[in-house]
C-alpha cells in the first residue's frame, strides 16, 4: 500500500487520513472524523497538517441539509509519491531497447511471460482457498504485498464480490503497453479459477479514479 518507509516517519493519524481518503476518493471532514472514530476539530487539522505539506486538495461542497458547505479534502498529485510504484522511465527504456533488439512483439513476450509466472505464484498460494470468497480475500492480501492498493468488497448475501483497485504500480507501464492488462487479468482468472470483469472508474477531477474487477459467486 504505502511505501514501507512511511510506516515509520509518518504519524498514525496521518497515516489514517490518507489512506480513508485515497479508498473513498476524498471526504468531507465530518464523514472523515467518523472513519477515523476520531473529533471533528481534530482532523480537520490534520487534514490542514498534510494540504500545507502539498498532500491534500482543500474544497467546499454543498451540505444535503441547510447550512454551511462542508470542508472536503482529496488526495493531490503530489500524495502519489505515498505510493510504491516501479522505476518506470528506466523500465520502458528496457522495453524499448529490448523491442529495438528483438523486434516490435519482444517486449509484450516479456510481459506474458511475467503475467505467467504471477500466474502460478497465485495459483500455489491461493490453492488452500475452500471458497472463491476466501480466495478473493486472500488474493487482496497478496497483491498489496505486492505494493498494489486494493480491497475486497462483498456484503453478505451479494451473489458478486469487487476487487477495488486504487493504486498498481505498474500504471505506466499498462499505459505504453495496453495489452498487459489482459495478460494480468487473464492470470488473475486463472489463479481464482472463474472469470472476472473489469470495469474502470475514470478520475473526473472531482473523484480519483479507480478499477473495479467483478467477480460472480
Amino acid at each position: 500500500m504505502f511505501l514501507p518507509v512511511f510506516h515509520d516517519l509518518l504519524k498514525p493519524q496521518w497515516l489514517g487520513t490518507l489512506t480513508e481518503l485515497k479508498i473513498s476518493d476524498g471526504l468531507a471532514v465530518s464523514e472523515l472524523s467518523r472513519r477515523l472514530n476520531s473529533s471533528y476539530m481534530t482532523v480537520k487539522q490534520h487534514c490542514e497538517d498534510l494540504t500545507k505539506l502539498g498532500y491534500l486538495q482543500r474544497t467546499r461542497i454543498p451540505r444535503t441539509e441547510i447550512g454551511r458547505p462542508e470542508i472536503f479534502y482529496r488526495l493531490s498529485e503530489k500524495a502519489d509519491a505515498l505510493f510504491p510504484s516501479i522505476p518506470a522511465e528506466f523500465t520502458l527504456k528496457m522495453l524499448d531497447q529490448i523491442r529495438q533488439l528483438f523486434g516490435e512483439n519482444a517486449p509484450e513476450k516479456m510481459l506474458f511471460q511475467y503475467f505467467r509466472e504471477q500466474e502460478e505464484v497465485w495459483k500455489a498460494r491461493l490453492s488452500k482457498g475452500t471458497t472463491l470468497l476466501y480466495k478473493a480475500r486472500l488474493f487482496a492480501k497478496i497483491r498489496e504485498q505486492e505494493a498494489l492498493f486494493i480491497r475486497c468488497l462483498h456484503e453478505p448475501g451479494e451473489a458478486t464480490i469487487i476487487l477495488r483497485q486504487f493504486h498498481h504500480p505498474l500504471r505506466e507501464i499498462f499505459e505504453s503497453y495496453p495489452r498487459a492488462i489482459a495478460m494480468e487479468q487473464r492470470a488473475m482468472e486463472a489463479a481464482l479459477g472463474t472469470r472476472v470483469f473489469r470495469e474502470t472508474s475514470v478520475d473526473t477531477g472531482n473523484s480519483a479514479g479507480h478499477v473495479d474487477f467483478h467477480i460472480s459467486l
